[in-house]
C-alpha cells in the first residue's frame, strides 16, 4: 500500500509541474496578419537553460525562435531567412494561444498550439 501512494504522489507533483510548462510538441493553427490566409504545422518547444528554443514548421517552412517566460507566458523573438518577428503567448490548460507579428509590422495574427 505504500508503494502505491508513493507512486500515485509522485505522479500528481509530474502532473502539476507539467500543467501551464510550454515544454513539448503541439499542432499549431493561426491566421497571418490583417486577417490573411489560414494555416496549420507543428510546433517544437524546448528547455535551453532560463530560455526556450521554439521550432515552427509551417507549410514546409521552418521558423526557429528564442523565447522567455514561464508557466503563464512566452514571448519569443523567431527568424527564417530574412524574416523575423515577435510573438507572444498565454497559457490555456495545456494548450497556449497567442498574437504574433512580423518585424515592422503594424498587424498582427492569432496562432493557438494543442499539445499532442
Amino acid at each position: 500500500m505504500r508503494y502505491l501512494t508513493v507512486v500515485a504522489a509522485f505522479l500528481l507533483s509530474t502532473a502539476a509541474a507539467l500543467a501551464g510548462d510550454p515544454v513539448g510538441t503541439y499542432r499549431v493553427e493561426g491566421s497571418n496578419p490583417g486577417g490573411g490566409a489560414p494555416y496549420k504545422g507543428t510546433v517544437t518547444v524546448e528547455r535551453t537553460g532560463k530560455t526556450y528554443r521554439v521550432i515552427w514548421v509551417v507549410a514546409g517552412t521552418r521558423y526557429v525562435g528564442t523565447g522567455l517566460g514561464d508557466k503563464d507566458f512566452l514571448a519569443v523573438s523567431y527568424k527564417s531567412g530574412n524574416d523575423t518577428g515577435l510573438a507572444l503567448y498565454g497559457a490555456k490548460g495545456d494548450d497556449w494561444g497567442g498574437i504574433w507579428t512580423n518585424s515592422g509590422g503594424r498587424d498582427v495574427g492569432a496562432e493557438v498550439w494543442r499539445r499532442e
